[in-house]
């Protein structure tokens, strides 16, 4: 295939190119390409970004099939966008064990959309008391470990977990959030959560954890990544950190950089996410984190759940956002339109860092790479329809919002797996 005419985001520059895929490679990169009978897609006007990669979604499959499914999360991952993503343990049965990962790995072959990387489970069950098995995971195909939507209490355990991960050569995503300090909590604790009659968790819930995971990776010499940051206190920390050379790496999501809390006050239960969104002050800190490289990568943390999970009082809704078909209209809109990030910045955060933390193939475009490009019309405009959306999870909180940025195709492998 020959893709003509796009706007080519490179790492360091935007450049009109011609593009030449030859056995799911990108075999050349040139001002024009002669025509040689291959098929031939013309782009004018559009831009052509390295395959995004979210690297902290929900599938659900095995066990919650109701919610999401490979099938449907791959469905609306290319929909997004989105040619890799890299999904969460908390299974059922749990993705603690080389079985799990392998049915994972099997049924994403059998979809055959966009790459699926299992992230396997740092405890059994993820119930923080003893080490899966974290050997037979990684030969199986997981691409890193999490207890996910858990922290790991015991702090000799993650220690270790660290541990065996660094032997390994993977690295520990992890949830910071002290379940105590939670103490039940279901929104930031603030003015929104007082108005609102709604009990709060407060930042330090957050950053008590994140301090912790900190001080590990550098008594170890060894990475960690902090999943989801939402405080602004927690982007210093992970700032001095860097600093200091603590081979730490962050992530964050759309709803934290894009919207503050005053959105609880319509005790809409879409809007329940952990951790919670939080202030202005935090959505700024955050905006900053990105432009600086305090974070390094964008995810959608992507959580479809069955009406039925919403449906009830907020204290009793599920936590989390569907978001993996708004993300990259959300990253054009609120921080590339913004003037907040460039758009070799975005490719950064969205293809490139999760590529390089997890030591995936792909995420930027060159000569001899993998053929997996993101091609969107950044210039047009839609509303935020989830009645819409592919996935199984209509929970987004964001319904009418008018977003710029529709991707036109996701190309995997140098195949065309969605074409809008």
């Amino acid at each position: 295939m020959i893709i003509r005419n796009g706007q080519v985001v490179l790492k360091d520059s935007v450049v009109k190119k011609d593009i030449r895929i030859e056995n799911g490679k990108i075999a050349t990169i040139a001002d024009y390409i002669a025509p040689d009978g291959s098929e031939e897609l013309d782009v004018q006007g559009k831009h052509i970004f390295p395959g995004l990669i979210d690297m902290h979604v929900h599938l659900r499959e095995p066990g919650f099939e109701k919610k999401e499914d490979i099938e449907s999360g791959s469905k609306a991952a290319v929909k997004g966008g989105f040619t890799q993503v890299c999904c969460m343990p908390n299974t059922n049965p749990v993705t603690d064990n080389k079985v799990v990962v392998t049915y994972i790995k099997a049924r994403a072959k059998e979809v055959n959309l966009c790459k699926v990387h299992p992230i396997g489970a740092i405890t059994k069950g993820l119930q923080g008391e003893e080490m899966a098995g974290i050997a037979g995971m990684k030969k199986a195909g997981a691409v890193a470990i999490s207890d996910d939507g858990v922290a790991v209490k015991n702090a000799r355990l993650m220690r270790l977990a660290m541990e065996y991960a660094k032997g390994f050569n993977i690295i520990c995503l992890c949830h910071c959030e002290d379940k105590d300090l939670v103490d039940g909590g279901s929104v930031h604790e603030g003015l929104s959560a007082t108005i609102a009659g709604l009990k709060g968790i407060p930042r330090a819930a957050e950053d008590v954890i994140i301090a912790r995971e900190i001080s590990l990776a550098e008594t170890l010499d060894t990475p960690v990544h902090i999943c989801h940051v939402s405080t602004y206190s927690g982007v210093r920390m992970i700032r001095d950190a860097k600093r200091a050379g603590i081979k730490v790496t962050a992530e964050t999501c759309p709803h934290y950089y894009m919207a503050t809390d005053e959105i609880i006050r319509t005790y809409d239960t879409n809007t329940k996410v952990n951790p919670p969104i939080r202030e202005e002050i935090d959505k700024q800190a955050i905006l900053e984190g990105l432009k600086d490289g305090t974070i390094d990568c964008i995810v959608t943390d992507h959580a479809p759940h069955h009406a039925d999970d919403k449906n009830v009082e907020y204290n009793l809704a599920a936590f989390g956002i569907s978001g993996i078909e708004t993300s990259f209209g959300f990253a054009i809109t609120y921080l590339y339109k913004a003037g907040v990030l460039t758009l070799p910045e975005i490719a950064e955060k969205m293809s490139y860092n999760p590529a390089k933390i997890l030591g995936l193939e792909g995420g930027e475009i060159k000569e001899g790479g993998v053929a997996d490009l993101t091609i969107a019309d950044l210039e047009e405009r839609w509303v935020v329809d989830p009645q819409k959306f592919v996935s199984k999870g209509k929970n987004s909180p964001f319904s009418g919002y008018e977003l710029q940025g529709v991707v036109d195709y996701t190309i995997v492998d140098g195949e065309i797996k969605y074409k809008a």
